[in-house]
């Protein structure tokens, strides 16, 4: 790798620790090709994305950004996976390394906060992007469906009142 492709790869990392929610970084040793493959399939299907890089510079892409504090955490065989979504890459990572124990999480940042393994898992419990914007539309709704309830149930009350006379008179 030649100094012009280290400087556009340095870049790239700077722009994604910029751009990014949440970054978390974890250790690979062992994933098969095969791992690696679906662990960025399930990153790509939750809007996020995995990348290797290395670590001299990936800490130069590091300096002066937000997130600068998770450098300590680039030693050995790393893997970054990161999405705009501050949820959704710490949650393809937590629940791939449940099911693959190979796949280590050291921590991560999310905007200028460091967090450790348990607070990447703390952030991967948390709603997603998508299930706030649902819950929130669905609590919205719900007044509406209500008051037109409300404005319906006299018309029901009194159809029901007509009917129960009704049959009384037939009786």
């Amino acid at each position: 790798m030649d100094r012009a492709q280290k400087e556009q790869l340095v870049d790239e990392l700077g722009q994604i620790f910029e751009s990014s929610g949440v970054v978390v970084v974890s250790h690979y040793v062992g994933l098969t090709v095969a791992e690696m493959q679906d662990l960025r399939a399930r990153a790509r299907a939750a809007g996020g994305s995995v990348r290797v890089a290395k670590n001299r510079l990936a800490k130069i892409a590091l300096e002066g950004k937000p997130c600068e504090s998770i450098a300590d955490l680039l030693t050995g065989m790393t893997v970054l996976t990161y999405s705009e979504d501050p949820v959704a890459a710490a949650k393809v990572a937590q629940e791939f390394s449940k099911e693959n124990p190979k796949l280590v999480i050291l921590g991560g940042s999310m905007g200028e906060n460091a967090l450790d393994a348990a607070g990447v898992e703390a952030v991967s419990k948390m709603p997603s992007r998508e299930e706030l914007i649902s819950t929130i539309a669905g609590m919205l709704g719900a007044p509406a469906s209500n008051i037109a309830g409300a404005i319906g149930a006299p018309a029901s009350n009194i159809a029901s009142i007509l009917s129960t006379i009704e049959d009384k008179a037939a009786a």
